[in-house]
C-alpha cells in the first residue's frame, strides 16, 4: 500500500543531494544494496537545529575530507567511521545525521545506532532524528528502547497518526522478537481506538507473531471502524486465509458485492480463486479486472500473469500485446513474458524472436538465459551453453548470472556432474559470491557430496548471515536424510526468524517436524505452505504428512491435483509411487 511514510523510520537517501558519493561510481549491478531499514519520505519543516560551540580545527576538517574521499572511492566503511568520529567529536547534529546516513548505506547497523543517538541527543527537537532512531532500535531488537520515542511520535503526529501507524505497524511486524513487537505495538494502539490504522497495525504485528485469533480480531475491526477501506480488507482477508481459503474467498467476495471496484481485493481474490483451483471463477475475475481498468497497465500485467498461471496462453498473449501497446517502462519485461506465453505454446522462433528484442536493461540476461533455453529445448545443448558464454558481461555479477544460467541447461539435461563441475571451476575464478556458493552447494547434493554441500552453505552464511535460504538448504538437506534432526530444525528455525512467511522455509519446518514424529504440528505449518504456494515439491510433503494422519482421501486428491498441473515433477511422482498403486 502506498502511503506517507511517517513514523519510525531513517532518512530518506534520495534527498541528500549534496551527497553525490552516497551512490560510489559501480556497475549497476554492484552497486551496494538498500539499507535493511526502509527511507523516510517526508522531511520534517525547515528548522535551525541547535549548533554546537565548535569551531572547525584542522582535525575535523582533515576527517572530513578522509569521509568524502573515501565515499568517492567507494569505501563506504572507511568513510562511515571517519563521520562517527567527527560526531562524537563535535556533537554537530548535522555531522550525525550525515554520519548516520552514510552508516545506514553501508549496512552498519551498530554504527548507525550510535551515530543516531547522537544526532537525538544534540538535536532532542529533531523528527526525522527520532524516526531514525526509534527504527534502528526496533531493528536492533531494543524495543524497550525504542517505546518512548514511538509514544512521543505518535502524540505530535495528530492528524496523521494513522498513516504513523500503518509504517508502525509494517516495521514492528519485522522485527525480531515477535511477541515482544506485538505487546508495543497493542500498548501504542491502546490510546487510539477510533483510529482503524491502529487496529491494522496489530492485525499486522500478530500475523507476524502467528497469534491468528488476535490478527482476525484487530483486522475485522479495522474494517468496521472504515468499511470501505481496501488495505484493511486486504489484510482481514489474509488473516482468514491462515484458517482456510473458503473463510477469506466468503470475505472478499462479500466484500466486493459492496464494493466492486476495489481494485486491489478483486486482484487477490482473483489470485486466491487461482490457487483454490477454482478456475472457471478466476476466469470471470480476469474479465472483469479487465473491463473495470482497460488501461491500467498494472491490472493488466496483473491479469496477464494470473492467466499463464491459468496456463490460459491466448488470453494473457492478447492481453500482454495490449499491454505493450501503450509503450510503458516495462516494455522489455513485457517482451520477456510474451516469450515465455510462446516457449510454453511451443512456438519456439516466436519465443526466441521476444527475446533478441528485448533490450540492455533488467531483463536482458534474463532473456538471454531464457533464448540459451529454447536452443537447448530444440535439441542442441552445446549451441546453448555457447550463446550464454558469448553474451556481453558489464561486471563479475553479470557473469555469476550466466554461470548460473548454464547450469541450469546442465540440470535440466539431468547432467548433474557437469553442472557440479562448471560451477566448481567458477568459484574457483570467482570465490566468495553468494550466489555461486548456494547454486555449487545445491549442485553437490545431486551428485551426493553432502560434505560439500555443508561446507559451502556455512561458508555463505558466515559471508551473508542473513541469507535465508542458505540456513533452509543446510536445515532441509539435514531433515530429509533423517539426520542430525535437532540441528537441523536450529537451521530453519534460523531461516524463519529472516523470513518468516517464506512459503519452501514454512514448508522445511514442517518436514522437520515430520521427521522428528510431531506430525499435527508438521501438519500446520505444510496447509500453510501450500496455501502461499501450490508447489508440487511442498504437495509431496503435505500429502505424505496427511497419510501418516490417516488423511487419505485428502492427501490422494493433493496429489492428483498436483499431479495434473506438474505431471513430470520426480519429487511428486516419487512421493506418489510410494503411497499410490
Amino acid at each position: 500500500m502506498k502511503r506517507t511514510l511517517v513514523v519510525a523510520l531513517p532518512i530518506c537517501m534520495a534527498t541528500l543531494t549534496s551527497c553525490a558519493w552516497l551512490s560510489p561510481k559501480k556497475p549497476a549491478a554492484e552497486v551496494a544494496p538498500k539499507p535493511a531499514v526502509a527511507a523516510v519520505a517526508r522531511l520534517e519543516p525547515p528548522r535551525q537545529p541547535p549548533l554546537p560551540n565548535q569551531e572547525l580545527t584542522g582535525d575535523v576538517l582533515y576527517r572530513f575530507l578522509i569521509g568524502e574521499v573515501a565515499g568517492q572511492r567507494g569505501r563506504l566503511d572507511v568513510a562511515t567511521q571517519a563521520y562517527i568520529e567527527i560526531a562524537r567529536t563535535t556533537q554537530d547534529p548535522r555531522i550525525a545525521q550525515r554520519a548516520t546516513e552514510i552508516a545506514l548505506f553501508a549496512r552498519a547497523q551498530d554504527q548507525a545506532l550510535e551515530a543516531a543517538r547522537i544526532w537525538v541527543s544534540a538535536d532532542p527537537g529533531s523528527v526525522n532524528g527520532q524516526q531514525a532512531l526509534a527504527a534502528l532500535l526496533i531493528n536492533a531488537n531494543k524495543l524497550d528502547e525504542a517505546r518512548p520515542y514511538l509514544e512521543r511520535l505518535l502524540r505530535e503526529e495528530k492528524a496523521n497518526v494513522g498513516p504513523a501507524f500503518l509504517q508502525l505497524g509494517g516495521l514492528l511486524s519485522r522485527a525480531q522478537d515477535k511477541k515482544a513487537a506485538l505487546k508495543l505495538v497493542r500498548d501504542l494502539a491502546q490510546p487510539y481506538p477510533a483510529v482503524p490504522e491502529a487496529h491494522l497495525a496489530v492485525a499486522q504485528t500478530a500475523l507476524a507473531a502467528d497469534d491468528l485469533d488476535l490478527a482476525v480480531r484487530a483486522a475485522e475491526e479495522a474494517t468496521k471502524l472504515r468499511p470501505d477501506w481496501e488495505p484493511a480488507a486486504l489484510m482481514r482477508g489474509q488473516t482468514l486465509q491462515r484458517r482456510s481459503n473458503a473463510e477469506a474467498l466468503a470475505y472478499w467476495r462479500s466484500f466486493l458485492k459492496d464494493h466492486p471496484q476495489a481494485k486491489d481485493v478483486r486482484l487477490n481474490y482473483a489470485r486466491l480463486l487461482v490457487n483454490d483451483r477454482n478456475y472457471e471463477e478466476a476466469r470471470k475475475e480476469f474479465e472483469q479486472l479487465g473491463k473495470d481498468f482497460p488501461q491500467n497497465n498494472d491490472v493488466m500485467m496483473a491479469v496477464a500473469l494470473l492467466a499463464m498461471e491459468l496456463k490460459d496462453y491466448a488470453a494473457a498473449e492478447q492481453t500482454l500485446k495490449r499491454a505493450l501497446a501503450q509503450n510503458p517502462k516495462e516494455s522489455d519485461t513485457i517482451r520477456l513474458y510474451l516469450g515465455q506465453v510462446d516457449e510454453e505454446r511451443k512456438r519456439f522462433t516466436e519465443a526466441k524472436r521476444w527475446y533478441r528484442e528485448v533490450g540492455r536493461g533488467d531483463q536482458f540476461l534474463p532473456a538471454q538465459a531464457r533464448y540459451a533455453g529454447v536452443i537447448a529445448k530444440e535439441g542442441d545443448l552445446a549451441a546453448a551453453r555457447r550463446h550464454l558464454q558469448q553474451v556481453p558481461v558489464q561486471n563479475n555479477q553479470q557473469r555469476v548470472q550466466l554461470i548460473q544460467a548454464e547450469a541450469q541447461l546442465l540440470r535440466d539435461q539431468s547432467q548433474y556432474q557437469e553442472a557440479y563441475d562448471l560451477l566448481g571451476k567458477s568459484l574457483d575464478r570467482l570465490p566468495n559470491y553468494p550466489d555461486l556458493l548456494y547454486d555449487y552447494a545445491m549442485a553437490a547434493e545431486k551428485v551426493n557430496r553432502l560434505d560439500v554441500l555443508e561446507a559451502n552453505l556455512k561458508k555463505l552464511i558466515v559471508i551473508k548471515p542473513d541469507h535465508a535460504h542458505a540456513y533452509n538448504a543446510l536445515g532441509y538437506t539435514l531433515a530429509d536424510r533423517n539426520e542430525r534432526l535437532t540441528e537441523a530444525e536450529e537451521y530453519i528455525d534460523k531461516a524463519l526468524k529472516i523470513a518468516p512467511d517464506d512459503p519452501f522455509i514454512l514448508d522445511s519446518k514442517g518436514w522437520v517436524l515430520y521427521r522428528r514424529g510431531e506430525t499435527k504440528e508438521a501438519l500446520v505449518y505444510l496447509r500453510r505452505a501450500f496455501a502461499e504456494r501450490p508447489d508440487p515439491e511442498i504437495a509431496a510433503h503435505l500429502g505424505e504428512v496427511l497419510w501418516a494422519q490417516g488423511q487419505k482421501k485428502e492427501a490422494e486428491k493433493v496429489w492428483r491435483q498436483a499431479l495434473q498441473d506438474h505431471p513430470d515433477n520426480e519429487a511428486l511422482r516419487t512421493a506418489v509411487k510410494r503411497f499410490l498403486p
